[in-house]
């Protein structure tokens, strides 16, 4: 999955792809570099931003999505929390819903997407935007991630999502520490046996700039960063291939093209680790 930010504040590539047409430009890019899915985003989600009224995000990405519908036939995803923007996505020619709320912020948005027949990514986070970097706590990450996602694929499966069109996010930097992130990233396989695609995004999270001691935890509040979210490609390709291995079906990118490489080698790793039945390894 390829992200395309179209708003002027996301952590990363804020104010980049605000022009719509730059926005269709940089989409078709990902699609050339290996892009399977496409996320459209008119509402940056990144700790501590503010939120956008309806109009103002359909303004963003209608066109955007309009744009692109008419020149590739790749998955189309809406990141948004807004029942209104998911219907007016979908009609413009989104496949999925792209909610890192899991429908708590507007549970109309659940029949939305069930009754578009889209796809629908439920994200589990602790908090809003602006307050969930401040003090998040958990007793045990992994496991109480896990319940919050069973309940949100029971509550989109109520609302008649089809099983086969759920995805499960377990919100890598939403509302969690560098602990629970990498506890997150380390157990993902306990996480891909819920019963629906796993679909993770670590690209140039802040955990990895604090991994590499070069960010503090509260960094997001400060602007104290020592390091630029651009640079931290080898970090997020080292996630992507825990991802593999763990069984995760979707990783959403930025660096698309970089990071189809490392699905590419982390895949042929778990290829020659775990031999299909019936060959045979030879001794050197």
């Amino acid at each position: 999955m390829g992200v395309v930010n179209v708003t002027p504040d996301s952590f990363s590539d804020g104010g980049l792809w605000l022009d719509a047409e730059r926005a269709i430009e940089h989409g078709l890019r990902l699609a050339a570099e290996g892009a399977r899915v496409l996320d459209i985003g008119g509402e940056s989600t990144r700790p501590g931003a503010d939120p956008v009224t309806v109009e103002e995000e359909l303004r963003r990405v209608v066109p955007v999505l309009e744009g692109l519908r008419a020149q590739t036939d790749l998955v189309l995803s809406i990141d948004t929390m807004k029942a209104a923007v998911a219907e007016a996505a979908l009609a413009a020619g989104a496949d999925w819903v792209n909610d890192v709320s899991g429908g708590l912020h507007e549970p109309r948005i659940l029949a939305v997407a069930a009754e578009a027949g889209a796809g629908f990514v439920a994200m589990h986070r602790q908090g809003d935007s602006r307050t969930m970097q401040e003090a998040p706590r958990y007793d045990d990450c992994v496991a109480e991630v896990a319940e919050h996602l069973r309940d949100r694929a029971a509550a989109a499966l109520a609302a008649g999502i089809a099983p086969e069109r759920l995805l499960l996010d377990p919100g890598i930097g939403f509302g969690k520490l560098l602990e629970h992130n990498l506890a997150l990233l380390a157990r993902a396989g306990e996480l891909a046996s819920l019963g629906a695609p796993l679909l993770v995004g670590p690209s140039r999270k802040a955990f990895i700039g604090q991994v590499k001691g070069a960010e503090g935890a509260d960094a997001w509040r400060t602007g104290a960063r020592a390091d630029r979210p651009a640079d931290r490609v080898g970090g997020t390709a080292a996630a992507v291939a825990a991802c593999v291995r763990a069984g995760v079906a979707v990783v959403r990118v930025h660096d698309v093209a970089a990071m189809v490489e490392a699905v590419g080698v982390a895949q042929a790793l778990l290829t020659a680790e775990r031999p299909p039945i019936g060959s045979t390894r030879t001794a050197h």
